[in-house]
């Protein structure tokens, strides 16, 4: 039985952040035809062979770009992190709703929030119990998710990654802050404990992942953890850049009550507080189902972080 879901359809990405991008990216590299939808219609560094669409989803009879057969529908977009609680499940509500009017699958990026704080390796068959407000909110969204696939209006597959890093990605704990000062020199400035293992997801491999779920049927009604690089300490992984970029390492420990501090001016700073728990004891992925499915498409680690410097380096202002 041919489990590829055919090339006939487009690929429509909800989205245009640094995971629209690389699922784009990846979708195009297998030879699919993408379109990538956000607000604007606007997209400087649009991944050459794709379009961009200007919808707001949220929108009652929005959908102006529905036209002729999709293949799947890619869910890469969030509100602002201080909004999730707010505007998060009416995005996905609507997400859900333009996959029922276009019949196509639905593939979710998710994160690892719904979990809560772990004693073991995660797993895909962990329960989700959440202890923030964030991770409720990602829990309650893929319970919603499920029925939806279960009571047989859409179909769906999940796809779950940690803190992602590599071109584009700014709201991140290995985002576009922490590699302008490891590319000059400066200190990463960080929470938790550096010497804990901590699983870091290039965004390549996130968007990778998705493109393989989006056109595979077997994954469908699942939930797939992303590959990664072998899990190396928050250290390490900061270590292994700063010398990658030839630059000697430096850090900065921000205090939980610094951060309480800060965010009460700088609100995504603030919802950050709630997430220290991921960072203070061993955060460690394991991504097998996805390796036995599909191979292990994770990126080596020097070779992501060579990429992300690269990119760095080229976007500075």
């Amino acid at each position: 039985m041919n489990t590829k879901i055919q090339k006939s359809g487009k690929h429509v990405v909800i989205g245009t952040g640094p995971l629209g991008r690389a699922t784009a990216s990846a979708l195009l590299s297998f030879g699919h035809d993408v379109v990538l939808i956000n607000r604007s219609g606007k997209l400087e560094g649009l991944p050459q062979g794709a379009s961009v669409v200007a919808d707001d989803v949220v929108k009652p009879g929005s959908v102006r770009f529905a036209h002729g057969e999709t293949s799947a529908v890619y869910f890469c977009a969030q509100p602002p992190y201080h909004r999730w609680v707010e505007e998060f499940p009416a995005l996905q509500k609507a997400v859900i709703d333009l996959a029922d009017l276009l019949e196509a699958p639905l593939i979710v990026a998710e994160n690892l929030y719904g979990y809560g704080p772990v004693a073991s390796t995660m797993t895909e068959d962990m329960p989700l119990k959440p202890n923030t407000r964030k991770g409720t909110v990602r829990a309650l969204m893929h319970d919603s998710l499920m029925e939806a696939h279960h009571a047989g209006r859409i179909k769906v597959a999940v796809a779950r990654g940690s803190d992602f890093f590599g071109p584009y990605v700014d709201g991140s704990a290995a985002g576009a802050r922490t590699f302008a000062a490891i590319t000059n020199g400066k200190a990463v400035e960080y929470i938790g404990d550096l010497d804990v293992a901590h699983s870091y997801t290039f965004v390549s491999d996130f968007g990778k992942a998705l493109a393989i779920l989006g056109t595979n049927t077997k994954a469908l009604g699942q939930v797939w953890h992303v590959p990664n690089a072998p899990t190396v300490s928050s250290r390490v992984f900061f270590e292994t850049a700063f010398k990658l970029a030839e630059n000697d390492p430096k850090f900065r420990k921000i205090s939980t009550f610094e951060m309480n501090f800060l965010g009460l001016f700088i609100k995504p700073l603030k919802e950050m507080c709630e997430m220290v728990y991921e960072f203070e004891k061993p955060f460690i992925v394991n991504h097998n189902k996805f390796k036995e499915a599909f191979g292990d498409i994770s990126t080596p680690l020097d070779v992501a972080l060579r990429e992300t410097i690269a990119w760095t380096r080229a976007n500075q202002n």
